[in-house]
């Protein structure tokens, strides 16, 4: 058997040493248009930065130490130009003796994967803007910052690839500007997950600039004028990093068939339309492991089960790829920001009923040095009380946590289920009560009745005219740091002597810094007949939320 391999990153090279792993006798072909296979696209942003010293630490593997373990015939600089599926073969053309051979093949795996998306904006062909997709943009970059010594820098593109940038750039020593079109950073997230990393980012100089976009650029020279929808901005270069589009031009010039966004539709054995073409990687469409739909998820994990999935099936295993939920941990400073499953907006769009539960709780023990606050934010199915999704923001402890409820998804966990979690526990790395029992505890008091919620969404729409109480029962050193109009302060530890101040037969509106102590309050007040509801997430997301608003 002789199976070809277009594309030497993640899903390629996955594929070429499961195929070997399975099959000693295979004739396996590796063919990367690229001078570089098996490189860490995720780590390029950190040696622009500074974190990572050693370019050769970005090159998991050489051509001859892949070859030497794996025994693939891996051939760089040489680029698939046509694939003939009648004569199962693919024209490539040699960049590094510029001739041009045909390559047989019994199998043939597509793992070209996506390219930089470079929108028609006038001037956008300057030489100040730049984009990171492989290991020679990365050195290009870098070049550039210690021979032309920027100043100043924009970064258009608030995903993961260009806040990363944002912090290495900031690390580099330029002042940056990040210009995203959306209403808020790192889509996966909700708005109001994504106004405490917006918030983290300007308290590290970073400017942040959303709901705009650039309309025009213009190379005058030493710098770099950008038009944006509101208003201009004149830098020394840019980072172009609005999203990707999936290489698959030979792929259709073939017959294999694409989506509407151009990605290779599979079936779950990764399998194209055409007989013994098989697709992986940020090129393909997958199914979405929460709602079944189709989905495009350019995730390396994802990328690497498929390519394993693939080489199984050539191989003659009875292997399927079930689906993925986008799971991704992102580092910008010091702060971690993970998500996995659907976001609010996504649950919509998939017309699933969801509620939903905020916490904000040390990542270790409180007592312990070094302990810091994660939000979370977690789903769920109301139909079936399964979690559909999460998403949290702090430092460290973050991608533990996540770890836990993506697992808790494949599973089909419930909401309540995570009370039930036994997790490790010492001071220095968790809690007795872990944060994510919490958000099990949360939900199950909503579940069972004895907790009713109100949005940092419903704040300014709560009636002032006297019709319903609203309640702060936070400390007066907190208070003297901000309020919310309209809110009676009353502290917690102090209420019940002041039960007269509050009047009978209406609906009370509590919140305290996190939800945690107006949940106290709302259980004292619902003990003595009122009707109370509890701020989610307290006056902490609230203030966060209005922050970002604000800017």
């Amino acid at each position: 058997m002789k199976v070809v391999i277009i594309g030497g990153v993640a899903g390629g090279a996955t594929a070429a040493a499961r195929l070997r792993r399975l099959d000693e006798n295979a004739e396996i072909v590796l063919l990367e248009r690229g001078g570089f296979i098996s490189f860490a696209n995720c780590g390029l942003p950190y040696y622009i930065g500074g974190e990572i010293t050693d370019q050769s630490a970005l090159t998991l593997q050489t051509p001859g130490s892949f070859n030497a373990r794996f025994n693939v015939d891996v051939r760089v600089e040489n680029e698939v130009t046509a694939i003939d599926t009648k004569a199962h073969q693919v024209t490539v053309v040699n960049h590094g003796c510029r001739k041009t051979y045909t390559e047989a093949y019994d199998q043939l795996i597509l793992s070209m994967g996506a390219e930089p998306f470079i929108p028609p904006i006038q001037g956008v062909d300057s030489d100040k803007v730049l984009t990171l997709r492989n290991i020679p943009d990365t050195l290009k970059i870098k070049a550039y910052i210690q021979n032309k010594k920027p100043k100043t820098a924009v970064v258009i593109g608030g995903g993961n690839i260009g806040l990363e940038m944002a912090d290495n750039l900031t690390s580099a020593g330029l002042k940056v500007t990040v210009v995203e079109m959306m209403d808020h950073v790192v889509a996966p997230l909700d708005m109001d997950m994504a106004a405490d990393v917006e918030n983290y980012l300007e308290s590290k100089g970073v400017t942040v600039l959303t709901g705009n976009g650039v309309t025009a650029m213009e190379d005058l020279g030493k710098t770099l004028k950008l038009t944006l929808k509101e208003g201009a901005l004149q830098v020394d270069m840019c980072i172009l990093s609005v999203g990707v589009r999936p290489e698959t031009k030979i792929a259709d010039q073939a017959g294999v068939a694409l989506n509407q966004k151009g990605a290779m539709i599979v079936d779950d054995q990764m399998r194209t339309n055409i007989q013994d073409i098989f697709a992986v990687g940020d090129a393909v469409e997958v199914r979405h492991f929460i709602t079944g739909e189709p989905a495009m998820i350019q995730l390396a994990g994802p990328a690497n089960k498929e390519a394993r999935v693939a080489a199984d099936v050539i191989c003659g295993l009875d292997s399927h790829y079930t689906g993925s939920q986008g799971s991704a941990v992102l580092k910008i400073f010091d702060m971690s920001v993970a998500s996995t499953g659907l976001n609010e907006k996504q649950a919509q769009a998939a017309g699933i009923t969801y509620d939903k539960v905020y916490t904000f709780s040390p990542s270790h023990a409180g007592y312990y040095p070094g302990a810091h606050n994660m939000s979370v934010k977690v789903l769920w199915n109301t139909a079936n009380q399964e979690i559909i999704g999460a998403q949290i923001v702090g430092y460290d402890g973050v991608d533990k946590r996540m770890d836990v409820l993506a697992t808790a998804i494949r599973f089909g966990g419930k909401i309540t289920d995570l009370t039930q979690l036994e997790l490790c526990y010492a001071p220095p790395f968790g809690s007795a009560k872990d944060p994510v029992n919490f958000s099990g505890f949360v939900a199950e008091n909503i579940i069972t009745g004895k907790m009713k919620q109100f949005f940092w969404h419903d704040v300014a729409g709560l009636p002032r005219d006297g019709s319903v109480t609203l309640l702060d029962v936070r400390t007066d050193g907190e208070v003297a740091g901000g309020r919310i109009d309209g809110f009676k302060h009353i502290p917690l530890d102090t209420l019940r002597d002041h039960l007269d101040e509050i009047p009978g037969g209406k609906p009370v509106y509590v919140h305290c810094h996190s939800g945690l102590r107006s949940y106290v309050a709302c259980r004292i007040l619902a003990g003595h007949g009122y009707d109370c509801y509890n701020l989610a997430g307290g006056y902490r997301l609230y203030a966060s939320v209005m922050t970002k608003l604000s800017r």
